[in-house]
Formats: C-alpha cells, sequence, structure tokens
C-alpha cells in the first residue's frame, strides 16, 4: 500500500527540485489542482515521472524583465 504525502508538506529550496516515479495522470491533476494557477514552482511530466523545481529569484527577476520589455515593444 503507498501513502500519499500532502504537497503542503514537502519544502523545496529555490534552485532545488524533486523527482517523483509512477504518478498517475489523474495524481498529476490532483498535485496541479493543489498547488493552483499562481505558483511559483515549475512542474514537468512525462510518462508517469514528474518533476517539480522552484527557479532562483534571479531567475524570475529575468523573466519579468523580458516581460516588461516584450510589452512595451509591443
Amino acid at each position: 500500500m503507498v501513502a500519499s504525502v500532502s504537497l503542503s508538506r514537502i519544502k523545496i529550496s529555490a534552485g532545488q527540485r524533486i523527482y517523483l516515479n509512477d504518478v498517475s495522470w489523474e495524481e498529476f491533476e490532483q498535485i496541479l489542482q493543489e498547488l493552483g494557477d499562481k505558483r511559483v514552482t515549475r512542474i514537468a511530466y512525462c510518462d508517469g515521472e514528474l518533476e517539480i523545481r522552484i527557479p532562483l529569484p534571479e531567475h524570475e527577476r529575468m523573466k519579468v524583465l523580458i516581460s516588461n520589455l516584450l510589452v512595451v515593444l509591443l
């Protein structure tokens, strides 16, 4: 029997990632719902393997800067 763990109990530091194996599509959708739309985490899912990572703050600042630049150009 496999015990499920709530994502709120898992702590990931910026710049770190975790991998989960044997994740069903239903579990993946449940994880997405639990994390919500306004999440900092980046998630990748392929063939039952799930990667959850949190980018470093420098990457987030650069993303916002590029986004603002595109808005100005358009």
